[in-house]
């Protein structure tokens, strides 16, 4: 069984793919998101499923993407910001992490958030109010991206090169060989 060099976790607009695929990068890994994992299922985007079928049905698929990516996937991997949401992928996280895995929660401050999401249309989650949602999900969130982390890494106002550092000096010695 393979498992990810590295999961990264936190919420809408932290950073994850940006530095996600830095580190995957640097690292010569591929570089691989639960989202596109549930659009390639569905056939559909992220914010036509949640239209469509509604947030449960897009959070048990979701649920089965990290399943899989956590047990089959080399490299660095990325969760929906919504992810850690499901007990049973909390569950799966913390195993991972208490096996020696490295997840980092990339926790980004809500003036960050507001600005790097805008009012993106492809963030469902963020509906008619983002800076509002965004402050709820940030609030209702960061005890459930606590519980699973094995390092937390801020990223509001940062350069994405300086959390891309951080990062990859947060893997394990060897980590990358």
């Amino acid at each position: 069984m393979s498992a990810p060099l590295l999961v990264l976790v936190g919420p809408p607009a932290s950073g994850k793919t940006t530095v996600g695929t830095a580190v995957a990068g640097a690292l010569g890994l591929p570089f691989r998101d639960t989202d596109a994992d549930v659009e390639a299922e569905a056939g559909t985007t992220v914010a036509d499923l949640f239209v469509s079928s509604g947030e449960p049905h897009f959070r048990a698929l979701e649920e089965r993407a990290v399943a899989r990516a956590l047990a089959g996937h080399e490299g660095v991997l990325a969760l929906g910001g919504g992810a850690v949401l499901s007990a049973g992928s909390r569950a799966l996280l913390v195993a991972y992490g208490r096996a020696g895995g490295t997840v980092v929660h990339l926790d980004v401050d809500l003036p960050s958030a507001v600005r790097r999401a805008g009012l993106a249309r492809d963030r469902p989650i963020l509906g008619v109010n983002p800076r509002a949602m965004l402050r709820t999900l940030l609030e209702q969130r960061a005890p459930l991206y606590a519980e699973v982390a094995t390092v937390v890494v801020p990223t509001g106002g940062r350069d994405p090169q300086d959390v891309v550092a951080e990062v990859l000096a947060a893997l394990p010695a060897g980590a990358d060989a």
